[in-house]
């Protein structure tokens, strides 16, 4: 239903507007001029609104403008523009006085334009320059300045023919209902201190779009009731004024955020609103009816499986909330103008917005699968896929396990071998694998280890191996018993459990079943509170994104508590070398040649956390890094015909790269932006971002929140104080990620970087602080939105929306100096956290029961 309200009518013409007579697309900031043609179509244009029209320059091609107002009978008020160019000033007065000789329809000759509020002339200078213009010409004399500054200078009214006060209540913070009251009391006012003066409201306005400032909220409508209630008001009480302005002047990008609104009309000439008659709220029809489609667009391919009721609800609710986010986005744009720089807003703000859009609704999408979808079915536990299966058929293939193990401890290899040997796998082989490793410290022991444990433990000690792990597994495959018909691959700090080939191996009776992948779990997590966040960090990935992913045969391998089908792996050529994230490249290889995947929950197998945050984020920058490398490797193979992927593996693994990659580089990228521009808005007084920019921000940042502590809750066993952690640690590497991501453009191959585990960092050196660049980037970050909320003196809701993405935006990067700052410190004792718990007697919340 339309909001109708009531103002009154402007049943003749305004007495004055203010006249700059330039196209949409000019700039007479910079210099360029109008022309004869432009003047006479915007004379056309108003003359059947006013009687009068006010310039505020006599050169760049206004000066054509009297003689063409006269001939529509329209009077002139002559603007000379004055500043600190001498030069400027000199032509402005010539041509201004010239045209009162000239021209009969001049009814007053304004020196300068608020030149005394700017500063650029004192009111003895401008007196004295009014007084030789005075001599020079038969027309009313004066300058145009804000209503205070003539209350403050009694010799400039003594000067002045008549007094051109500036009544403009926004710029006063005043609600759009007290305007004209406000007005007509600020004329009272002069007319009670100057009694006898002539005065006229020079300019009088009200902004149809922009930022409020403090009370004063722009608005179309509230434009119309203002203009139109003045208007009515200044002719019964015989006020003379002068409207601001006659169009908007998009080019006026750098006087506020409503410098380009204040046109009766807009850009194009048209009237904004009616004169007369009831006046109706804006409404957003084509904006809904694009709302509406886009929701329809994104909730198709959200759709297009089976889902719960529950489920297509809220995949709906989302789909159409993210379409009418991109349908207010493109309305501001279409409805504002959009000049110079912010040409550049506008491409970023639309680059960045695709992946943001994505993101949320991937996020949505998950969310809602686990809170209200199926319950997963394809997980190998779910499938009766046990050991069971090889009892009836009799038949057990032979399975090779391959340890590949560099600088690796001795007592924590053994642990890991021993635990091989205990397999309850009665056909088995292991090949440990030892490369690069020239301290015998570090080999010896571990072949002593070996021989003690059977022939089917195998030991190599293999030097100078090139290619890095994916090298180191090549030889392994060399050495590996012709009959082996399953590829086990485990990292050198897992220790597995017994039923690890027992359970999985069945899942290869079926012939077309390439890869089991297992999750990584680990088992130093209550070495302190940073293994513990880490360890949790983890679990999100192999609880939540695994087990969804399998649903459609898109999990992602990850090397460890692996086992590959032997023929798979030959047909997809064997370990690569050409990105550091091997056993990502070979499974996602193996999936295109239209090998099935199988992921199971359980958790088989328990590792070594990294030992330090530094290493931490080499470990994920290692992980992106090689990510990207497959991107670049892949990406031919995911279009159409180009491999055996299904349409939903495709989408899965190529969300899931915007969903990581992207986002983190995108966040990373839009914090570095929004930083950059801090400097521009406190220097320049540049207006901030408007809300379409930093909403989104605001908006996905609550989604991560939501989608993160809802997954945790449903899908993690973990507390809410662990969770807390997992949070922390995940925002902790954003930089970490993005900077992966440049690498990748920057550098064709990097180095394959060793995780340190099992305490070997102890031997080295001192460490240095691991998060130097988030500490600087997150603490200006924090710091500028701080300033920046502080400094809106005039409450503006667009400043405080920027400060709170700039809040946003430096978490992840605190979250990170943080870890860096607590890891040495007492903080990351559990000690401590026992002892504070006891003393306010809190109790350890138990972790949630997860299905």
């Amino acid at each position: 239903m339309k909001t109708e309200v009531n103002a009154p009518a402007v049943t003749d013409r305004f007495s004055s507007l203010s006249f700059a007579p330039y196209g949409r697309g000019a700039d007479p900031d910079a210099g360029e001029a109008t022309n004869e043609a432009q003047i006479r179509a915007d004379v056309d244009a108003v003359a059947p609104y006013t009687r009068s029209i006010r310039t505020y320059s006599a050169t760049g091609g206004v000066e054509l403008t009297p003689p063409i107002a006269a001939a529509r009978g329209l009077k002139v008020s002559v603007g000379a523009w004055i500043d600190k160019n001498e030069d400027r000033n000199a032509r402005e007065l010539r041509n201004a006085i010239d045209l009162t000789h000239k021209n009969s329809n001049v009814e007053g000759l304004v020196v300068g334009n608020e030149t005394i509020f700017r500063g650029e002339k004192s009111a003895a200078e401008m007196a004295d320059l009014i007084r030789k213009v005075k001599r020079q010409t038969n027309v009313p004399v004066t300058t145009g300045e804000i209503w205070n500054v003539w209350l403050d200078h009694p010799e400039l009214v003594s000067a002045v023919d008549y007094i051109a006060a500036h009544i403009l209540p926004y710029w006063e913070g005043v609600p759009a209902e007290q305007v004209v009251d406000r007005s007509i009391d600020i004329y009272n006012r002069l007319r009670a201190a100057y009694p006898g003066k002539r005065i006229v409201i020079a300019e009088f306005g009200w902004p149809s779009a922009g930022y409020n400032r403090d009370a004063s909220v722009p608005g179309e409508l509230k434009q119309a009731q203002v203009i139109r209630t003045f208007a009515a008001r200044a002719e019964a009480l015989g006020i003379e004024y002068n409207i601001i302005e006659a169009f908007d002047a998009p080019w006026k990008s750098f006087e506020g955020s409503v410098g380009q609104y204040w046109g009766i009309m807009d850009a194009q000439r048209h009237l904004k609103f009616p004169l007369t008659g009831p006046l109706v709220e804006q409404t957003y029809g084509r904006t809904a009816i694009l709302a509406l489609l886009l929701g329809v667009l994104f909730s198709l391919p959200m759709l297009r499986a089976p889902v719960t009721v529950q489920q297509g609800l809220a995949l709906s609710a989302a789909a159409n909330g993210a379409g009418a986010w991109v349908a207010l986005v493109i309305n501001y744009w279409l409805t504002h103008y959009v000049t110079g720089g912010n040409y550049i807003t506008v491409t970023l703000s639309l680059l960045l917005l695709g992946p943001l859009v994505l993101c949320v609704l991937y996020r949505a999408e998950e969310l809602t699968a686990v809170a209200f979808g199926r319950r997963p079915k394809r997980l190998v536990e779910n499938q009766m896929l046990d050991s069971q299966r090889s009892a009836h058929s009799g038949r057990f293939p032979k399975v090779s396990i391959h340890i590949p193990a560099y600088r690796e401890p001795p007592e924590m290899l053994k642990q890991t071998i021993d635990s091989v040997a205990r397999l309850n796998y009665p056909n088995f082989e292991a090949v440990i694998i030892v490369n690069n490793t020239p301290d015998p410290a570090m080999v010896e022991p571990v072949r002593a280890h070996c021989e003690t444990l059977g022939a089917h433990i195998k030991f190599i000690n293999a030097e100078k191996v090139a290619g890095f792990k994916a090298g180191a597994l090549r030889i392994a495959l060399e050495h590996t018993a012709d009959d082996a018909e399953i590829i086990g691959i485990i990292d050198a700090d897992y220790v597995v459990h017994a039923d690890w080939l027992k359970d999985l191996v069945p899942s290869f009776d079926d012939p077309t079943v390439g890869l089991v992948q297992a999750p990584q779990d680990h088992r130093d997590g209550a070495v302190s509170p940073l293994h513990e966040a880490m360890n949790a960090e983890y679990a999100g990935f192999f609880d939540i994104g695994m087990v969804q992913r399998n649903e459609e045969d898109a999990i992602v391998v990850h090397g460890t508590m692996c086992l590959i089908r032997r023929a798979a792996m030959m047909e997809a050529g064997s370990w690569s070398s050409d990105t550091i994230c091997e056993d990502t490249d070979l499974g996602l290889t193996i999936a295109e040649n239209g090998w099935k995947t199988h992921y199971t929950r359980k958790r088989y197998g328990w590792g070594l956390l990294p030992d330090t945050f530094e290493a931490f984020k080499k470990q994920r920058h290692r992980w992106a890094y090689g990510g990207f490398q497959i991107i670049k490797k892949h990406w031919r193979r995911f279009l159409p015909g180009n491999s055996r992927l299904t349409t939903a593996q495709r989408r899965h693994f190529v969300l899931g790269w915007v969903t990581w990659l992207g986002a983190e580089s995108v966040g990373a990228v839009a914090a570095a932006l929004s930083l950059i521009f801090v400097p521009f808005v406190f220097a320049l007084g540049i207006a901030v971002p408007a809300h379409v920019l930093t909403l989104p921000i605001i908006a996905t940042f609550l989604v991560y929140v939501l989608h993160f502590i809802a997954m945790y809750r449903l899908r993690v066993a973990t507390t809410p104080l662990r969770m807390l952690g997992a949070a922390f640690a995940a925002m902790a590497v954003q930089f970490t990620v993005a900077k992966a991501v440049y690498d990748g453009f920057r550098y064709k191959d990097l180095a394959f970087a060793r995780t340190a585990k099992g305490g070997n960092w102890l031997a080295g050196a001192a460490r240095s602080f691991p998060a130097l660049w988030e500490t600087v980037i997150g603490g200006l970050l924090f710091t500028a939105g701080v300033a920046v909320h502080m400094q809106n003196w005039h409450a503006i809701r667009e400043v405080d929306l920027y400060a709170l993405a700039l809040v946003i935006q430096s978490l992840p990067f605190l979250a990170a100096s943080l870890i860096g700052l607590a890891e040495g410190s007492k903080f990351n004792d559990f000690a401590v956290w026992r002892a504070a718990r006891a003393k306010l007697g809190l109790r350890t919340l138990r972790a949630p029961v997860v299905e």
